[in-house]
């Protein structure tokens, strides 16, 4: 086995290899990156429609809710071949890269809503009345009170959300997307040991997520120091 080894590092790690595993790893990178930050911002656009008072914005505060029980039941995996078909029946040629993000999209609004939901109901709710009683309007008592309060709830957990979602976007493999989980599966189709493949995806997965995990840990202290 160990002879094996020694004969397969210098074939595997080539340069078309090395190529390959950089050019899927930005693919996963990217996807997610994508996907997550665009889904945070739907996210906000979410639970502000959800926190809508009035008889008037029942209809919203429905589909808000609705959106967000729904999808965040739903495998990942089963939304992407969801999102495949669906747009597959209108636009033949739609590129797979898309409909990963779009899928990662879906499922990142509907998680991060309620991360950030949770931020904003963190905020004294004192401190909200006193703004509508100061004639604030709601945009304002938004980005003016209750926003600056909340990013050291919501920023920890999103970014934990995200890390953790790097590891999940091996599930849009199934549907043929060339980030490194397929790619690793192809190289072990040609011969190349499973083990030396999938430990040199494992370390890039590492490689990718424990950068971001630093970041995180930095923005949690940060914000911490800043809210004391």
């Amino acid at each position: 086995m160990l002879e094996r080894f020694a004969n397969e590092i210098p074939r595997f790690f080539s340069a078309n290899n090395l190529v390959l595993l950089m050019e899927a790893a930005g693919t996963t990178l990217a996807m997610t990156l994508l996907g997550c930050f665009i889904g945070f911002f739907l996210a906000f656009f979410m639970v502000f429609l959800r926190q809508t008072p009035g008889l008037v914005a029942t209809p919203l505060r429905f589909a808000a809710i609705s959106y967000i029980e729904v999808f965040r039941r739903i495998p990942f995996l089963v939304i992407t071949y969801l999102v495949l078909f669906f747009i597959q029946a209108f636009i033949s040629n739609a590129s797979l890269f898309s409909i990963a993000v779009i899928a990662i999209c879906i499922y990142a609004t509907a998680f991060t809503a309620e991360i950030i939901r949770g931020g904003f109901e963190s905020v004294p709710r004192q401190q909200v009345e006193a703004a509508t009683a100061m004639n604030f309007s709601r945009w304002q008592t938004l980005w003016g009170v209750i926003v600056p309060q909340a990013w050291p709830v919501i920023i920890p957990p999103a970014i934990a959300f995200m890390i953790g979602f790097i590891k999940d976007t091996a599930l849009v493999s199934q549907v043929g997307v060339f980030e490194l989980t397929f790619r690793a599966k192809e190289l072990n189709n040609q011969g190349y040991s499973g083990i030396l493949v999938f430990g040199t995806i494992a370390l890039l997965y590492f490689a990718m997520s424990y950068p971001l995990t630093r970041i995180g840990q930095y923005l949690e202290r940060r914000l911490a120091t800043s809210r004391h």
